[in-house]
């Protein structure tokens, strides 16, 4: 990618991210209070989130070398730093992939090729998104394994709603692994005014080259299932070990906390955050989440709160390190292979 891409990239990135920042509405002898609390058990979330990096990084490089990358130079630690800055540049823009995406396709692409490059970085989404819909499935049924004697209407309202929304998600999933989506996507999009024309114009010009894509795409579900079903155990444990995070957190607070309950809050507030993936981090879309969990769990919604802030800080570290990591161990060869004319954008 061109120096420039990342400095553009880097600048909407630390200017979001003192935004975040501005929006956490503590004052700093506040943070410093609430750092002092936490103790050792902040710098073990943010060590925990290293090693879930790593499982996202292992789950992509089963798809990227699948797809193309396995002789081209491509190591594991290069793709760990663009998980890690993809990620980091997702959590500072709204819709989530509008930064994220486009940069780990730009960095890929003198690797693989523009056409691998696209469809391994949409395969990675759709796993991590298809991961989502299977963590809350099995958030769903643990719940009401679990809390069996509390439930109420109101609950099994939000159950139902919740089991009808993951069973679209898996429906939507499905047809894209077995369909694909760039063609599709595209022809979608030359229906939008004003850009819509220029869109089909393009979309006719590069028909070849999305049907490819779509090729990719489907090919990793019909003909590697190991790597399908691998890179999805990968992302769905990750998860379940995202949740040791609210576990180590209320530790400061109270004992009464198993797993279990880590995992539900996990699950619910995930599930709530991401139908409001519009707003950039969820801004106080999650603390009332986990405000009204804990209050429902241990009648102490004020744990919800504080966790969140814990988890906003640990975030915000996260972020710091994949915006840092936009200027450093850059590309500065790539391996020689033939230029094909698809790949020319």
């Amino acid at each position: 990618m061109k120096s420039s891409y990342r400095n553009i990239f880097l600048a909407i990135g630390v200017a979001a991210l003192l935004l975040m920042v501005y929006n956490l509405d503590l004052t700093w002898p506040e943070t410093l209070a609430v750092l002092r609390r936490a103790g050792v058990w902040l710098p073990a979330c943010i060590g925990l989130w290293f090693v879930i990096y790593v499982m996202n990084a292992w789950g992509w490089s089963l798809i990227v070398h699948e797809n193309g990358g396995r002789q081209s130079g491509l190591g594991f630690w290069r793709l760990w730093k663009y998980t890690v800055t993809g990620y980091a540049l997702n959590y500072v823009t709204p819709a989530a992939v509008l930064g994220g995406e486009p940069f780990r396709i730009m960095e890929l692409k003198p690797y693989v090729g523009t056409e691998r490059a696209v469809s391994s970085v949409l395969l990675n989404s759709l796993m991590h998104i298809f991961s989502h819909f299977c963590f809350w499935a099995f958030c769903i049924l643990l719940f009401m394994l679990c809390y069996t004697s509390r439930l109420t209407p109101m609950s099994l309202g939000v159950l139902a709603f919740s089991a009808l929304f993951v069973l679209l998600g898996f429906v939507v999933c499905y047809r894209v692994y077995r369909y694909g989506m760039a063609e599709k996507s595209m022809a979608w999009l030359a229906h939008i005014p004003l850009v819509g024309g220029r869109l089909e114009s393009w979309t006719h010009r590069n028909s070849e080259r999305l049907i490819e894509i779509d090729n990719q795409i489907k090919a990793l579900h019909k003909q590697h299932p190991r790597v399908f079903f691998g890179s999805l155990l990968l992302e769905f444990s990750a998860r379940i070990l995202g949740c040791l995070e609210l576990q180590f957190l209320l530790f400061i607070f109270t004992d009464e906390w198993a797993l279990v309950d880590c995992i539900l809050m996990q699950g619910f507030t995930s599930l709530i955050a991401n139908l409001v993936f519009f707003i950039p981090m969820q801004l106080g879309i999650r603390e009332a989440c986990m405000a009204v969990f804990t209050g429902f769990s241990l009648g102490g919604g004020s744990y919800g709160v504080l966790t969140s802030l814990l988890v906003r800080i640990r975030e915000i570290v996260w972020i710091g390190i994949g915006l840092c990591l936009i200027k450093t161990a850059n590309l500065q060869s790539v391996p020689s292979r033939p230029a094909t004319v698809t790949e020319q954008i």
